[in-house]
């Protein structure tokens, strides 16, 4: 590990844009067969987007989980689904649909549920959303989502000259489609906290962009005579220490959620986990190596004004 990080922090020189091809298709395929899921298999929506209800119980001995579903038969309650969960087998998450009941209707299907139940168990969580609360919140996710993105949009748009725009959007895309997509893939539950997991990679992937894009402007106006592929090469290389490093604190730290986070958190550590993969991947081999299909020096020596009013 030390060698790795040893390694990265030295000067390097690898041929990024050799292999930009066969990234251009990777990424191609990775975007269509995310799409593919998000349309056939769909979403896994959680209690937040679908309404139901969540117990999260905890009993003094291991939980027979059959056993649980048959005591539990009689409860009024859709799709009812029990996952066992930590080591020791005795913690129980108790996930329902709950689609044709109110709010009311569903506290009394609580108090059912602890009555059939006599006090053999710890009430660790309770939640409950009505369906039409659910669907309010649905849309309040997807706006925010929406305003997010055009907000991120504008200023890669305003910040860089229409190329480097073109391509950061792209890359953003991407990543954010290829992430909804393994979460739909995988059926992991998608709630308000999966759309802030995916908000903060949005972030993420523009903020490594941004950085790898400075430096390819910096390296146009430095280096005149050196051609678009080779003065590509080194932008990339120049920051990609910083690339990785950033990277792989990031993904330690979500990791160490992903593992011990438990099941609240397993959602959200594993699309901030995928993200910062896939973040990091699009930044070098969507974003910035999609450059490389434009004449960069000419829209360089346009001398396009930014909106502050300074001549790029």
């Amino acid at each position: 590990m030390i060698k790795i990080f040893k390694w990265v922090t030295k000067d390097t020189t690898i041929d990024f844009m050799k292999a930009r091809k066969f990234t251009y298709a990777l990424s191609l395929v990775l975007v269509i067969l995310s799409v593919a899921s998000i349309t056939l298999k769909g979403l896994n929506y959680g209690i937040d987007f679908s309404g139901g209800i969540l117990m999260e119980l905890k009993s003094n001995n291991k939980i027979d989980v059959e056993e649980l579903r048959k005591r539990l038969s009689n409860v009024n309650l859709d799709e009812m689904n029990l996952q066992s969960i930590g080591e020791a087998g005795d913690e129980v998450v108790l996930r329902a649909q709950a689609k044709n009941l109110d709010e009311k209707q569903q506290m009394a299907v609580i108090n059912q549920i602890k009555t059939e139940l006599a006090g053999e168990y710890e009430y660790r969580r309770i939640e409950l959303v009505g369906p039409q609360v659910g669907g309010e919140l649905k849309k309040a996710g997807v706006i925010a989502s929406l305003i997010a993105v055009l907000a991120i949009s504008a200023y890669i748009w305003f910040r860089f000259e229409w190329q480097f725009a073109v391509g950061a959007l792209i890359g953003l895309f991407h990543d954010l489609i290829v992430t909804v997509g393994l979460l739909s893939l995988l059926g992991f539950d998608f709630s308000l906290t999966t759309v802030a997991a995916i908000l903060t990679l949005a972030g993420y992937s523009v903020n490594d962009t941004v950085v790898t894009y400075d430096r390819i402007r910096e390296n146009l106006r430095k280096f005149k005579k050196m051609s678009q592929y080779d003065l590509l090469n080194k932008s990339i290389n120049d920051i990609f220490s910083r690339t990785i490093l950033t990277g792989l604190t990031t993904l330690f730290a979500s990791l160490a959620l992903l593992i011990w986070g438990g099941d609240t958190l397993r959602s959200f550590s594993f699309t901030i986990f995928w993200g910062v993969i896939v973040g990091t991947y699009s930044s070098i081999y969507v974003s910035a190596v999609f450059l490389n299909l434009f004449d960069l020096r000419s829209a360089q020596d346009e001398k396009v004004l930014n909106p502050f009013g300074n001549v790029e």
